[in-house]
């Protein structure tokens, strides 16, 4: 079974210096029939203008993922890290017993855009920890490219919840299947381009939720990008 979340659907904020989508509840956007799937709990495409971002403030509990399209992410944390976070580039947050952090556009003039997602940890009140890791873009290329497990395997981030994700680019010159092992389920999300799943037809900022696939084929015409995550 494939349910779409189309992006025009999705929650919407303008703050002026933030334009952010909601795939799931978020903030001042609430809505009971998406409250996430299996421990993906926010997906939030965001664009940041110049000079600004999000301040200070505290998390929990929550694996937090952000992965930059455009521009950079200045990273600032409660536990002395401050990196700065490049197209490409992957930052994993485990909030565990508690974090404090920012996340700002350093650019004075460029747009930032990524996702930021979170998911429900399996272990509460864990020693909070950082980690950030460039994908070489190569290794993704009409295959499946691990960016984060559970053990870190294949150099892959470590997230301490029971999921995988994936990136996959597709140049349109041959189709990617990825199997799903019995009780797994998921989430497929478009990140660039438009693609067909399964004879579904995707576009760019679209979501797709898979339940009871034993596999899922994905292809394009012409090229695209995608972030897959393969869930509990």
């Amino acid at each position: 079974m494939i349910k779409i979340r189309r992006a025009n659907d999705r929650g919407h904020a303008d703050h002026g210096w933030l334009n952010t989508y909601h795939t799931f509840s978020f903030a001042s956007y609430q809505d009971r029939q998406h409250m996430g799937f299996r421990s993906l709990r926010v997906m939030n495409e965001d664009r940041v203008s110049p000079g600004k971002g999000f301040g200070t403030h505290q998390h929990d509990n929550m694996e937090i993922v952000s992965y930059v399209l455009e521009g950079a992410i200045e990273h600032k944390d409660s536990m002395g890290n401050g990196e700065v976070l490049k197209p490409g580039e992957f930052q994993r947050i485990s909030a565990g017993t508690g974090i404090s952090h920012s996340e700002f556009n350093p650019s004075s003039s460029e747009l930032m855009h990524f996702y930021q997602i979170w998911l429900i940890p399996t272990q509460r009140d864990i020693q909070p920890s950082y980690e950030q890791k460039t994908f070489k873009k190569s290794q993704r290329l009409n295959q499946l490219q691990l960016v984060a497990s559970p053990n870190g395997q294949a150099d892959s981030l470590t997230i301490h919840t029971d999921a995988k994700i994936y990136l996959l680019d597709l140049d349109g010159s041959q189709a990617v299947a990825m199997p799903l092992a019995n009780q797994r389920y998921c989430w497929a999300q478009v990140l660039r381009g438009s693609v067909e799943l399964n004879g579904e037809s995707l576009e760019a900022s679209d979501g797709a939720a898979i339940s009871h696939e034993s596999s899922i084929e994905l292809k394009t015409n012409e090229s695209a990008e995608l972030m897959l995550f393969d869930l509990a």
